[in-house]
């Protein structure tokens, strides 16, 4: 009976341990570094809750993150690239260094991170933007 409690209550641990993102997944065995690590497409694309998902599609923009921290974007519009870190416990991105996209550092907040959907959250003064990527 002792150890059957124990057990249960190891496993509740492991398992609420696991869900890290907001939207994420509930486990995975693969690491965030490796599931951050991919080109991006924009599925959805919000600015203060307002949809602008068209004005990134239709300019057929990706990004791309690669295990050695480069960051890189790329558009019809123009590319760029920098360098990204996790910060805080893996919650968050620092991207730096990236000129075109107004401030050339910014944090991005994790909110779903599976093998091919990555989610985050940017707030940049009064403006809040949500960006839905899929895998490439």
């Amino acid at each position: 009976m002792r150890y059957s409690i124990l057990l249960v209550t190891f496993s509740l641990f492991i398992f609420t341990a696991c869900k890290k993102y907001e939207d994420g997944p509930f486990i995975s065995l693969r690491s965030k570094m490796s599931r951050v690590e991919n080109t991006w497409r924009v599925e959805s694309y919000t600015v203060n809750g307002v949809d602008s998902t068209a004005t990134l599609i239709n300019i057929n923009y990706t990004e791309t993150y690669e295990k050695s921290g480069a960051f890189s974007y790329a558009s019809t519009a123009g590319k760029s690239s920098g360098s990204w870190d996790f910060l805080l416990e893996k919650n968050d991105i620092l991207r730096s260094g990236v000129l075109g996209q107004g401030a050339t550092s910014k944090i991005l907040h994790i909110l779903k991170l599976k093998d091919k959907e990555f989610w985050y959250e940017v707030v940049d003064g009064a403006n809040v933007s949500e960006m839905h990527l899929i895998e490439y």
